[in-house]
């Protein structure tokens, strides 16, 4: 299937660098479908933030000059499209560090949702599954975003028989790092995304 990304460039350079010690570490909405998560790789449900889609201006340390590693995580994830509201959803996201020990990666999620709408929470850096698998120093190269039942860390959703209560789905997903003792502005988020893929 042919993709192309329309990326958005209309926004003060603020908005995508550090602001009141908070970035956005990627903005992206985008469409979902079955055939989508049989074909990505190397894994199966995955949808791979890299690139482009990444913020650019990102530090390399997240611990020095100023410590996001010790700091929280703001998850948005806006779910535009849903297919069956009775099936619980969630998406891991991964970060993928440029160097990492043990696991190698570590991963949050969006929690869990039913419907269409706006869900948003934040997570201590500290707090989530192998978060100490990676060298934040060295920083993050890209985030996988991995669509899932409520099952837990198998769940993936290709694998159901209901499949076609998952797919397709369109949401658009935004992480925002915030610093340690920092606490999230949402005048940082655009009103529309910073990159779509279509």
């Amino acid at each position: 299937m042919k993709r192309y990304f329309v990326l958005v460039f209309v926004f003060m350079p603020a908005i995508f660098t550090a602001q009141d010690h908070q970035f956005i570490l990627f903005d992206v909405a985008f469409t979902y479908t079955k055939e989508d998560a049989d074909n990505s790789k190397p894994s199966k449900s995955h949808f791979y933030v890299k690139d482009y889609l990444m913020n650019p201006d990102r530090p390399i340390d997240w611990t020095a000059p100023v410590n996001y590693r010790e700091g929280k995580v703001h998850v948005r994830i806006e779910v535009l499209e849903k297919p069956d509201v009775e099936t619980p959803s969630t998406w891991s996201l991964c970060y993928i560090p440029n160097k990492g020990r043990g696991n190698g990666y570590g991963c949050t999620s969006t929690g869990i949702y039913y419907e269409e709408g706006t869900y948003e929470k934040d997570i201590d850096m500290t707090s989530f599954w192998e978060n100490e698998s990676i060298i934040w120093s060295e920083g993050i190269k890209q985030m996988d975003l991995v669509i899932k039942d409520d099952s837990g860390g198998q769940g993936h959703a290709h694998k159901r028989i209901d499949h076609e209560n998952y797919f397709p789905t369109r949401v658009r997903i935004t992480m925002v790092q915030v610093a340690q003792d920092a606490v999230y502005n949402p005048a940082i988020l655009p009103v529309k995304p910073l990159s779509v893929y279509n």
